[in-house]
């Protein structure tokens, strides 16, 4: 495993790291779904080239060394004992093609996401929560199973400059220059889907935030979702990984 770090670039290995540790958090917060969904992100440098989870390695197995360094194409562009699902990649690709901002793509297929997503209204801005998202939130409706590329196009112009979505049917999407703002868009767009499902199970009435503060939230996406303070959580998570599951930088 330490001839991955000794033949990759001091930048690359940085990226490995962090990838990996995506990979044990989601695993870590209940997100993932056994081996069928991915995070990808863009190698430093000017080569198109990505790393993405070994198919068929659970998340919380993932380390910085067994990640797979792919095209565009997904064809691997390094050598590896590991292959990967090409299928898994097709949104992937997809995303880090149309936006050079996207250096990390979180896709999930969690259970409350999947709930949200099949409402006909999508999140709505029941809590503090849902703003960050709403800010820069775009949706996409299901095509199937993503295995046909003539979707790419349509997809990427859903996704547009935003940096959350939710798939129709399907699940959640982030995207951003990080892993640690990657990650944590992921994280409030779930809690902001656990929250909505918890208050409609309540049975009672609910009270969105006044439409105003939303358009205003819209207004300012940008300089929302870059305050949002990705640096600032990573490297707490990153203590917490080398508590509960350590190993991830191997």
């Amino acid at each position: 495993m330490q001839s991955v770090k000794n033949s990759v670039s001091e930048q690359e290995w940085q990226m490995r790291v962090d990838l990996a540790a995506c990979y044990r958090a989601i695993a870590l917060y209940g997100w993932d779904d056994l081996i069928f969904t991915h995070i990808s992100a863009r190698v430093p440098g000017p080569e198109h080239h990505f790393l993405i989870n070994p198919y068929g390695m659970m998340f919380d197995e993932v380390t910085a060394s067994s990640l797979v360094k792919v095209d565009l194409n997904g064809d691997k562009v390094m050598d590896s004992d590991y292959d990967i699902n090409p299928a898994g990649f097709t949104i992937h690709s997809a995303v880090h093609e149309a936006r050079d901002d996207a250096k990390c793509v979180i896709h999930l297929h969690t259970v409350d996401g999947v709930a949200v997503s099949v409402q006909d209204d999508g999140l709505q801005p029941y809590s503090q929560q849902s703003l960050f998202p709403l800010a820069s939130l775009s949706y996409h409706d299901y095509e199937g199973v993503a295995l046909n590329p003539e979707e790419k196009a349509r997809l990427v112009s859903d996704l547009g400059d935003t940096q959350f979505m939710i798939l129709r049917n399907h699940g959640l999407l982030t995207c951003a220059e990080s892993v640690a703002d990657a990650f944590l868009f992921m994280f409030i767009l779930q809690r902001a889907c656990e929250i909505q499902l918890k208050a409609q199970a309540s049975g009672q009435s609910l009270t969105k935030i006044d439409a105003r503060i939303v358009a205003g939230i819209r207004a300012q996406a940008a300089e929302v979702t870059r305050q949002a303070g990705g640096s600032l959580a990573w490297p707490g998570i990153r203590r917490r990984l080398d508590r509960q599951l350590p190993g991830y930088d191997k």
